[in-house]
């Protein structure tokens, strides 16, 4: 959310705009007051021409000038000025870290995109994304895990910074592996230090524990005596997923591997952390999770709102007086009529 926002023009009098209807009425009284003839001639019939032309070009001018006059310094009165609307949203009190499976399993490509087939981690990464995108206002952070947990981003609320450390993750970074016992430990650990009202853990996972030297269950104790939830997700098809493989000749081929997710353990998990598991088995079932998860971790967020204004009147008003004053000079100088 953009904090800073141009409201626009606006008048602090706008009922005294009601005066530029004086305008025309002047308008047409001056184009209709003549003064009688100051000097008499016997025959005016050679000055005629010349004096219309040099009456009617300077009483325009002078009229214009006057009317400019007029309508600045009304515009003046009616305190026109511009507003910028400042918005200053408190944020949720909700820490949110994002454990992602990064194992070479979630290469397996039971999930679509746009009708295409696509692997876990493409699909994790774009579901994500939208649940970051739909969350200001709150602190999140991701740990990345396969072997071993890396910190891809600590908690911010710098989002897009956030999703463009997401966009960079990828298969391969660290040793192959699942350590969730450790991931749930380093989540928890960048929520410690955190004064929030929620502090969560999303853990997503397609596979078993079977590295790292924390077990899950006991990780996810330690957390719990922290007074952190973990919501726990199991990505995957059941029976078998196409995994690729790359044959004697370079090319890329697939291969039906038996999917092994150990339901049991992050169920239980999420019974200790005091929330829920939920099973994916594709993007949209993915996607319901995260928007479920959304709804469960929802705050009041506080807003404030204000708007500063830039005076203009000064500028209206000091034009307005500048040309009465040249209109004025005009008149008794160079365009001063003979008494």
């Amino acid at each position: 959310m953009n904090p800073f926002a141009d409201t626009g023009l606006t008048f602090a009098q706008p009922w005294l705009l009601l005066l530029l209807l004086l305008i025309p009425l002047l308008s047409w009284l001056l184009g209709n007051f003549h003064r009688g003839a100051s000097v008499t001639f016997s025959s005016v019939a050679p000055l005629r021409s010349l004096g219309r032309q040099r009456e009617s070009r300077r009483g325009f001018f002078l009229s214009s000038l006057l009317l400019l006059a007029l309508l600045a310094l009304i515009l003046g009165l009616a305190r026109p000025r511009l507003g910028k609307s400042i918005t200053n949203v408190q944020a949720s009190g909700i820490d949110i870290m994002m454990a992602l499976d990064v194992s070479r399993s979630m290469l397996s490509e039971d999930f679509t995109i746009g009708g295409r087939r696509v692997n876990r981690i493409d699909a994790v990464k774009k579901v994500t994304e939208e649940f970051i995108q739909t969350r200001p206002n709150d602190r999140i952070g991701i740990v990345a895990f396969a072997g071993q947990p890396y910190l891809v981003s600590p908690l911010t609320l710098d989002h897009d910074w956030l999703l463009r450390n997401l966009d960079r993750l990828r298969i391969g970074l660290v040793e192959d592996g699942t350590a969730i016992g450790s991931a749930i430990a380093s989540s928890a650990s960048r929520l410690t230090d955190r004064e929030a009202k929620s502090k969560v853990i999303v853990l997503l996972t397609d596979g078993e524990n079977n590295a790292g030297k924390v077990s899950p269950v006991t990780a996810a104790e330690a957390a719990a005596t922290l007074g952190l939830k973990i919501y726990t997700i199991g990505a995957g098809t059941e029976g078998t997923a196409p995994y690729p493989f790359t044959d004697p000749f370079g090319n890329t081929v697939y291969q039906n591997v038996e999917v092994k997710i150990d339901e049991k353990t992050l169920q239980q998990i999420a019974k200790i952390g005091n929330a829920q598991y939920f099973r994916a088995t594709n993007t949209a079932s993915l996607e319901k999770i995260y928007e479920e998860i959304d709804k469960l971790e929802k705050t009041t967020v506080e807003m404030k709102k204000y708007t500063q204004y830039r005076e203009l009147f000064p500028w209206f008003v000091g034009a307005g007086a500048g040309l009465l004053a040249v209109s004025l000079v005009l008149g008794e100088t160079i365009w001063r009529k003979v008494p």
